[in-house]
């Protein structure tokens, strides 16, 4: 019996070692991927934390245009090395578009759903600039998530669908403010849509799955920390926020998953979604 205990420990540890090793490699490439993918959200949070602790040129350019033109820098350097493509370019500018329309309308004297505290010279109506890039790192991240991980899909609904919801969602940003708010039946929508869809991705060799939505949902949360150190360094705030830092809503994490889709909609249009036509043909 002794020595029957013993061949099963040999053949066995080998074994879970190995398991062991691939799963240690697979968290660290995942999180060096998430990393890279995050590269331009990254580096305008990191600039955003130091400017607010240090920054030295006051006197010469207001911090928010010093924060637009690192985001210029950092949106040509990423094209100059190729880690970025012109068409994927050409929607997070989109998005950067349609970001500072509803930023104008959103800290206008009307609204004033938040506003920027400092000064600007670029800037548009009350918006500095920079503020469409902080929504560029979003669709930034989807389009580099997409093809670091090579995106694949299971029952993903067709395009005109998602760019339907995706402009009832952007409209639902204005109207809300007049008429009733239609932020649940949209949320209900994308679950509708999407809840058959599954969402295929490689980390090293093996594709691993998620839902779809699961994935948006844990985006929502990562931007909604970011707000939250957004906000901590005054970059914007919130009315509620006038006589002292507090934490932004969890009720924010629903508009941040909404924003999510628009996002992932636009980037589609650029990347094609690869469909695969069943469960199995994750093993093939």
């Amino acid at each position: 019996m002794s020595e029957l205990k013993s061949v099963e420990s040999q053949l066995i540890t080998p074994v879970t070692h190995y398991n062991l090793r691939l799963i240690l490699r697979e968290f660290f490439l995942f999180g060096f991927k998430q990393a890279w993918a995050c590269l331009f959200g990254g580096l305008l949070l990191f600039f955003i934390l130091a400017t607010h602790y240090y920054y030295p040129f006051e006197a010469y350019l207001y911090r928010y245009d010093f924060l637009f033109l690192i985001a210029v820098f950092i949106q040509i350097v990423l094209l100059l090395f190729k880690l970025e493509t012109p068409a994927e370019a050409g929607v997070i500018i989109i998005f950067h578009i349609v970001a500072t329309i509803m930023e104008i309308f959103k800290t206008s004297a009307l609204i004033g759903s938040w506003y920027y505290p400092e000064p600007a010279l670029f800037k548009i109506a009350n918006v500095p600039l920079f503020a469409g890039f902080m929504y560029s790192a979003v669709g930034s991240y989807v389009a580099r998530s997409w093809k670091g991980f090579d995106f694949e899909f299971s029952q993903y609904p067709k395009l005109i669908l998602t760019i339907l919801l995706g402009v009832g969602i952007y409209a639902n940003f204005f109207s809300h403010h007049f008429i009733i708010d239609f932020r649940w039946l949209l949320v209900a929508l994308s679950i509708i849509l999407f809840s058959r869809t599954w969402l295929y991705f490689t980390i090293d060799q093996q594709p691993r799955t998620m839902p779809l939505l699961a994935g948006w949902f844990l985006v929502a949360i990562f931007i909604w920390f970011a707000e939250n150190i957004a906000t901590f360094t005054h970059i914007w705030l919130y009315p509620v926020q006038k006589q002292g830092w507090q934490l932004v809503s969890p009720q924010k994490i629903i508009a941040w998953y909404l924003l999510t889709i628009i996002s992932f909609v636009l980037v589609s249009l650029v990347q094609k979604p690869r469909i695969r036509r069943s469960f199995c043909d994750i093993s093939g």
